[in-house]
């Protein structure tokens, strides 16, 4: 301490109280804690800290051997010990202080921390501390170096130790922030206002019209308030003793793929939602594609008419939209529930079961309350036979989901009404028996399709027909291209619509026609931001999926990014999808919607139509290009 005078007791003389090392302080003359590895001594009273001497440093280290010594006199006397070397200089038994040397303060030296107390606990409160430094220890040959070594393994260790511990949690947060997260699996929930967002249902609440930040944005859908008071599903109840669902089941397995046109029924098992995740992430979905899938549907269901329909034309003054919605089509509302119904069927969203029971029951009690006697589902608007069709394919899919009684005897009516309107030539037209033209075609077909995937009844003949027909509308024999209308040039919707049914209706997966028209959507027509024409897209999409392969692949890596961005992510209408092109603005928003969806869903809409055919076939194709060596 600066002032005090040095006590006479005081000395440079190191003993060894009881396990510590100590020697006199050169200021207030108390014992100092001697911190040997560093060659430093603290005072307890004062807070003065010296360094040691090399002649202190020398005491220490004969104080030390000495108390080793004692400690293996036992062992000693069994075992003899080597003589210490000529060397190490005799030192001193440790004796009581005598005499003070004060050194001189270091002028700029850091003060150190203080030491753990190790003195008795009879001092008042230390003051300042002040700096005496005693003339530095030079380094000799005889320093004892087993101590040193010691003590400094003992530290290395230390900062070892604390080194992996920080780089382990610069590792971490690296980690953290730098990769991206993994993508999460957003399927539908069973439960009513959830979602299921990798593996764990999310409560979402009611709230007003979603607005997005972009396409990509992972949005839950929201509860759907219904213009009016629910109804019941009423009449349309399965009969006592008919089960209308299959029974639900922990583990479930992948359904085996089907293995050609014939095996049908099963190509709606991929609807089941406990099975929809794993075959999004087989097909080739994401979780944008499936995000686009939940707000498409709830912006559907915000726009459904109180009495249960959905309007083409006049959509904007349902639910709570108040005309904020632009993009209206022609006047149809039975073509307009149809294929609102759709998406929702899709996604294996029925009246019995998912979130949107209540809407999907208010759809199909619409369309059965308008079926006329005879099957007739046309209803006054435009679009007569289009609308029949589309309204048959909801209630054919309807009833293969839950097979419910009442649906059946709707969905079979509606078969019977397409046999008898088809004109001799093979075709439909907008009103029975005319002659056809490929779009309301494809659309009879896939009703004829949707009653064999119930098990319902369907005469073979009425395919066979249908094929005369396409065989008119197709226009090049080599490749399967076609027209509108026999005599008409191919279009990319045509020939799209024409594969799909010439798929449906028997072609192999190794036609080289249907490998020729896919290969020419594919080179000509490979979907594009600025003409997104839905009608095409849609077909084309489903005859790809069904192709499967390197084509499939080449579009799937197309077509959903270009379908998710072009996703209204603003205002009422977010969700939704704009008609622009081509005849996309007659059928208007719900239309465009509702296609957009479906399209969306094609990784468990329908489960891939050749199966382990096309597998199996492109196997043995690779193996035949491969030539033995000459």
């Amino acid at each position: 301490m600066d002032g005090v005078p040095v006590p006479r007791h005081a000395s440079q003389t190191i003993w060894l109280d009881g396990e510590v090392l100590a020697c006199a302080c050169p200021n207030c003359g108390a014992p100092m804690s001697v911190r040997l590895w560093l060659l430093v001594a603290d005072c307890w009273r004062c807070g003065t800290s010296v360094e040691l001497t090399e002649e202190q440093e020398q005491q220490a280290l004969a104080l030390l051997r000495q108390r080793a010594a004692q400690r293996s006199e036992p062992a000693a006397a069994s075992t003899p010990q080597r003589p210490p070397p000529a060397t190490r200089p005799k030192s001193p038994a440790p004796h009581p202080p005598s005499r003070a040397v004060a050194a001189p303060q270091a002028a700029g030296r850091p003060k150190w921390r203080d030491s753990p107390d190790t003195s008795p606990p009879h001092a008042s409160p230390a003051p300042p501390r002040s700096m005496a430094r005693l003339p530095p220890a030079a380094t000799t040959p005889e320093r004892e170096t087993s101590l040193w070594e010691s003590a400094a393994t003992q530290h290395l260790l230390c900062w070892l130790v604390s080194l992996l511990v920080h780089m382990l949690l610069i590792i971490l947060l690296g980690t953290w922030l730098i990769e991206p997260a993994p993508p999460r699996n957003l399927i539908l929930a069973l439960e009513a206002n959830t979602l299921d967002v990798g593996g764990q249902a999310e409560q979402v609440d009611a709230a007003e019209p979603l607005e997005f930040d972009d396409p990509g944005s992972l949005l839950e859908t929201q509860a759907v308030k219904l213009a009016t008071a629910p109804e019941s599903f009423g009449q349309v109840e399965a009969p006592q003793g008919e089960s209308p669902a299959p029974e639900v089941v922990d583990d479930v397995s992948l359904p085996e793929l089907p293995r050609g046109p014939r095996d049908i029924g099963r190509l709606l098992a991929g609807r089941d939602p406990r099975l929809r995740q794993r075959l999004v992430e087989a097909e080739g979905g994401t979780i944008y594609t499936e995000a686009a899938v939940a707000r498409g549907l709830e912006w559907l269901a915000r726009h459904q008419n109180s009495n249960g329909s959905w309007s083409l034309d006049a959509f904007s003054s349902a639910g709570d939209c108040n005309g904020r919605c632009r993009g209206a089509g022609r006047n149809s509302d039975m073509a307009g529930t149809a294929l609102a119904l759709l998406p929702f069927l899709g996604a294996g969203q029925t009246q019995l079961k998912g979130q949107y029971q209540e809407v999907v029951a208010r759809g199909l009690r619409f369309l059965m309350e308008h079926q006329a006697p005879n099957g007739d589902l046309r209803y006054p608007g435009h679009g007569q036979m289009y609308a029949h069709g589309l309204a048959t394919i909801a209630l054919c899919e309807a009833y293969a989901l839950t097979k419910n009684a009442r649906l059946k005897d709707h969905a079979q009516r509606g078969l019977d009404f397409i046999v008898q309107a088809q004109h001799s030539e093979g075709g439909w037209r907008y009103e029975p028996g005319q002659a056809g033209d490929t779009s309301i075609v494809g659309w009879q077909l896939m009703a004829l399709r949707s009653g064999q995937m119930a098990y319902l009844n369907v005469p073979d003949e009425v395919f066979v027909k249908a094929n005369h027909f396409l065989d008119l509308v197709q226009t090049d024999r080599r490749r399967g291209l076609f027209g509108y209308m026999p005599g008409h040039q191919a279009t990319a919707a045509m020939t799209a619509e024409g594969l799909l049914s010439r798929q449906y209706s028997g072609w192999r997966p190794s036609d080289q026609r249907l490998q020729a028209g896919l290969d020419w959507l594919l080179e000509r027509h490979l979907p594009r931001r600025d003409w997104p024409n839905m009608y095409y897209w849609y077909y084309a999409t489903q005859a790809m999926h069904h192709m499967g392969g390197e084509r499939w692949q080449r579009w799937n890596q197309v077509l959903p990014a270009i379908l998710v961005s072009l996703q209204e992510t603003e205002g009422h209408e977010a969700g939704s999808w704009t008609p622009r092109v081509d005849l996309d603005p007659v059928g208007g928003r719900v239309y465009m919607t509702a296609l957009a969806v479906c399209t969306l869903e094609v990784y468990y809409r329908h489960l891939p139509l050749y199966g382990q055919e096309a597998v199996a076939g492109e196997a043995q194709q690779g193996k035949s290009k491969k030539k033995p060596r000459e």
